[in-house]
């Protein structure tokens, strides 16, 4: 194993992860995603708090205490698009030299905003915000863009002031008051420039192009063209892709799983009431749960569970696991914070954490052992190992309770926590080499401080 950790390949992707790192953009984002840890993590307490009571209390979703419990997570992982587009460009603009980096920061908030929820539908009815779910992509599936529009407010504010464009004010006035001014003209291009592509995408770009789960805005636009070409692969083939696409989309701050659920919901249902129908016809001709199950059909679009049944997406929970005895103190304490949420298939801790996007040492395990996972799923499938669910379940439960849940098959629980082992297999020299990189790097950290 030791060869491994220290392999051609692995040392490269180690030179590569420093290099990415280095980069002024990736090291801002890097920051800024584990800057907001304090709000997923507040957001997760919260989720997993309702989902509690929803499974052991019999709180219903719809209930007064669980909306109220559940606010915390609207306005915290709800809005991490936002969040985290606020503060990469705060870490940027200090990263490039711009003299006043909150400035930057609260312009590519107000535009992130703008692209995220533009309605011209709103707006003739005197609204500011959209009425039809444009607020959605201020969470993790806008978080993208998100990310485009902090790098060019950024670059823009940067560029004005390498090239000295702005409102000249007196010596003596208050340094607040000088940034305040000099902010005026970078502001308004970065104004026309959001506005102008919102309502471009808004007027002139042919409906039939939008999904239907998405406002007619530039982040709907971005996010139906990545969803567009995926509705077609629902062959047993096309979910490897598709997961392929998902876990890949993640590594770069795309939220991969909302693109595939918007593409993949609808026959996600219609598979649970097709073989729920064979259940009932079977219990109603006479026959036990135990033929209905015989007779139930295998639908390729059940391997979606495959990339997130231990940890959330990526399957991240066995990193945790292996995290809480490594070297690297980062590791270790992401590791413990994000190790209970993992189990109820929260996996922001720590793919916010450690980080795993923009990673490539944690991109690939990442990728991989999905495919894997959903090979070994797609066997279980096929040998009767595992059935396909006859109930339909949406709601966020611990690992192996939605197992039982939507089959009525107890032993059915064990099938998420025996994928550990291979998800486990995957992720395990991929964490070595991540610890021995960040272990090392603490202790120089460590040592210049002794020298200081």
């Amino acid at each position: 194993m030791e060869g491994l950790f220290n392999s051609p390949i692995i040392l490269k992707l180690q030179e590569f992860g420093q290099k990415l790192g280095a980069n002024t953009f990736v090291s801002a984002l890097q920051s800024s995603m584990m800057g907001c840890m304090g709000f997923i993590m507040c957001g997760s307490v919260f989720q997993i708090i309702t989902a509690l009571l929803n499974a052991v209390g019999g709180v219903s979703a719809t209930s007064e205490l669980y909306l109220v419990l559940y606010a915390p997570y609207n306005f915290t992982m709800g809005l991490i698009g936002l969040w985290i587009t606020i503060r990469l460009a705060e870490a940027y603009a200090k990263n490039l030299g711009v003299k006043s980096p909150i400035t930057s920061a609260v312009e590519a908030g107000a535009f992130f905003v703008l692209v995220a929820t533009f309605d011209l539908g709103c707006l003739e009815l005197g609204s500011v915000f959209s009425l039809d779910g444009g607020m959605t992509f201020l969470g993790s599936t806008g978080m993208f863009v998100g990310f485009i529009v902090a790098f060019i407010t950024v670059r823009i504010d940067y560029f004005c002031q390498v090239k000295n464009i702005k409102i000249p004010m007196p010596d003596v006035c208050p340094p607040s008051l000088v940034n305040g001014m000099a902010a005026i003209i970078p502001s308004t291009l970065n104004a026309v420039l959001w506005l102008g592509i919102s309502f471009l995408c808004a007027k002139y770009v042919p409906e039939g192009i939008f999904n239907a789960m998405y406002t007619h805005n530039f982040a709907g636009l971005f996010m139906s063209l990545l969803a567009a070409p995926l509705a077609a692969l629902t062959s047993t083939p096309g979910m490897f892709v598709l997961i392929l696409f998902a876990t890949l989309m993640w590594c770069f701050g795309i939220h991969g799983t909302m693109l595939l659920i918007s593409v993949l919901m609808a026959p996600l249902m219609e598979a649970t009431a097709i073989n729920g129908q064979i259940m009932a016809d079977a219990l109603a001709a006479g026959k036990t749960l135990a033929e209905g199950r015989e007779l139930l059909q295998f639908f390729p679009v059940a391997l979606f569970g495959a990339m997130a049944v231990c940890g959330g997406t990526g399957n991240t929970l066995p990193l945790c696991i292996f995290g809480l005895r490594a070297k690297s103190e980062q590791i270790r304490t992401v590791s413990k914070i994000g190790i209970l949420p993992g189990w109820f298939g929260i996996n922001e801790p720590v793919t916010f954490g450690m980080p795993i996007m923009y990673n490539p040492i944690l991109c690939i395990p990442y990728i991989l052992n999905c495919q894997l996972v959903a090979v070994i799923t797609l066997l279980g499938y096929k040998l009767h190992i595992i059935y396909p669910g006859h109930i339909y379940n949406g709601a966020l439960l611990p690992m192996g309770f939605a197992q039982v849940i939507t089959t009525l098959r107890p032993i059915q629980f064990l099938w998420d926590y025996a994928m550990l082992i291979p998800a486990g297999l995957v992720w395990y020299p991929f964490f070595k080499a991540y610890d021995k990189q960040l272990y090392e790097q603490e202790q120089l950290a460590m040592d210049e401080d002794d020298e200081d």
